[in-house]
């Protein structure tokens, strides 16, 4: 039996070696073993959880490509992390942007099929198959592209996706707290809800958790996730073919329609109009819509009126940057996950250098952990900012600096640049000069008296009334409100 495995895993690799190369396919699939095969499913067994992850997150379609090429058909692939010896590999200079090698000085890892081993991106969720927030020791990688549906099959849902892995801070505490009742009592409070904010905060794995939960405690629920892309592409597919009133049933009948990217319905005017007919009738039968954006829906821009006033109906929850006590906590969630025990100093080093995108946090995180894997060499402070070369020089690139917030200030409020740092006291220069102290305190590093040298030599105190006067107006009038979200959208973008 086992040489028979042996063999259909020699046939699934000699077409994975067509699109990697040698070096990546040494480190991560020369190690990985085909244990156990079903109807629809091939199982494989891994030296470790960061074998895992990086397969699943980095090679899940290129995995079952070779998969279809070798059995003619598709197959999900689960996963199965077995203690064995370490598997080292000397990582090659292109491997996250240097060289070197870690020693157990500085990192410990520990494969295990504990909670490290949860399935990665691309994977598919039996309906009532994983309870909410239950890491299994076993995952699986399903087919990317196509709308998941939960309910009656498999489909792209993130098993990692789910509440009990999200970490909640001040900049998404309301978008959780939001996604958590939608879950709880879908169709029945914030419908449809609408999530949005920059990239990699977080935004498609509050949605998914709350598919998730949905399908965990409503085994009966049909619970569709898509993107706005494969929307317009499968509505497209219809139409070419003939098969509109199917594609019509199947999301005109959903009790749970979870739409990304919803900014990507701009331009394209068809689509827009099937998608308007869809939300119509999932509203109209008291059916829970969930989407996502980059923006929120009054900054959409090539979007139908009409269907921008659907996306005001139920309420809008921002996903802000976090801080760095955030990024901290995310940081320490992801290491318990992955088994991987960091220093102190090097977790605030990452929490306090990438600060603009969640998702390039964890890759960082990854990065490092991975190598640890595959190495015994002593790895130096330098080191790690070598291997994370390329992710700090971009977030650096993104960084939103005092000088950069007065600039955007004062062009917002038409006042002269030199207004930011003057004495002069007018209530139109003085407004605008508090909100940028305020920016200053909520998107930078700067302590008060940093911030207060930066605005012409001003005390600490002065920063400090400034900051506490605009969290008030902030609260109370809407409308400034919404030119702090503004402002603080330019900066970041």
């Amino acid at each position: 039996m086992m040489q028979a495995l042996d063999g259909l895993w020699d046939k699934i690799c000699e077409n994975v070696r067509r699109g990697i190369s040698p070096d990546a396919f040494q480190r991560w699939f020369a190690p990985a073993r085909l244990v156990e095969t079903g109807e629809d499913t091939l199982t494989l067994a891994v030296p470790n959880s960061i074998q895992q992850l990086w397969i699943e997150s980095n090679y899940a379609t290129l995995l079952q490509d070779a998969i279809i090429l070798t059995l003619g058909d598709r197959r999900a692939v689960k996963f199965r992390v077995e203690m064995t010896a370490p598997v080292i590999s000397r990582v090659p200079e292109t491997a996250g942007g240097g060289v070197g090698s870690v020693g157990s000085d500085l990192f410990d890892v520990r494969g295990s099929g504990g909670a490290g081993s949860e399935a990665g991106r691309g994977v598919a969720v039996s309906a009532g198959s994983r309870a909410a927030g239950t890491a299994g020791s076993v995952g699986s990688v399903g087919s990317v592209g196509s709308a998941s549906t939960l309910g009656e099959g498999t489909g792209g849902f993130n098993a990692r996706y789910v509440f009990e892995n999200f970490v909640v801070g001040s900049s998404n505490q309301f978008a959780h707290a939001a996604a958590l009742a939608v879950a709880e009592n879908p169709a029945r409070i914030y419908n449809p809800l609408f999530i949005h904010g920059g990239v990699g905060l977080g935004k498609t794995h509050l949605m998914q958790a709350i598919g998730h939960h949905i399908v965990a405690h409503r085994k009966k629920a049909r619970v569709i996730y898509i993107s706005s892309e494969q929307f317009t592409n499968e509505f497209i597919d219809a139409i070419q073919q003939g098969t509109l009133p199917k594609f019509r049933r199947r999301y005109r009948q959903a009790d749970v329609l979870l739409i990304d990217d919803v900014q990507f319905f701009a331009g394209k005017e068809r689509s827009q109009d099937e998608f308007f007919h869809t939300f119509n009738a999932l509203f109209d039968g008291h059916r829970q819509i969930v989407m996502t954006s980059d923006r929120p829906p009054s900054e959409m821009q090539k979007l139908e009126a009409r269907l921008v006033s659907r996306f005001e109906w139920g309420i809008a929850a921002e996903m802000q940057v976090p801080d760095v006590e955030t990024r901290t906590a995310i940081l320490r969630k992801k290491m318990a996950q992955l088994q991987v025990t960091l220093p102190d100093d090097v977790v605030r080093f990452l929490a306090e250098r990438i600060s603009n995108n969640v998702r390039r946090l964890e890759g960082s995180l990854m990065r490092l952990a991975s190598f640890v894997s595959l190495s015994r060499e002593k790895l130096t402070q330098p080191r790690v900012e070598e291997l994370l070369r390329d992710l700090l020089q971009e977030d650096a690139r993104n960084q939103v600096t005092i000088d950069k917030i007065q600039r955007v200030v004062a062009e917002h409020y038409d006042v002269r640049l030199a207004d930011m740092t003057s004495k002069r006291r007018p209530a139109c220069i003085a407004f605008p000069r508090q909100v940028a102290m305020a920016l200053a305190r909520d998107l930078t590093r700067a302590s008060y008296s940093e911030i207060g040298a930066a605005f012409g030599g001003r005390d600490h105190g002065t920063v400090m009334h400034a900051c506490k006067l605009i969290t008030a107006r902030t609260a109370e009038d809407p409308k400034i409100r919404s030119v702090i979200m503004l402002l603080e959208s330019r900066l970041k973008a």
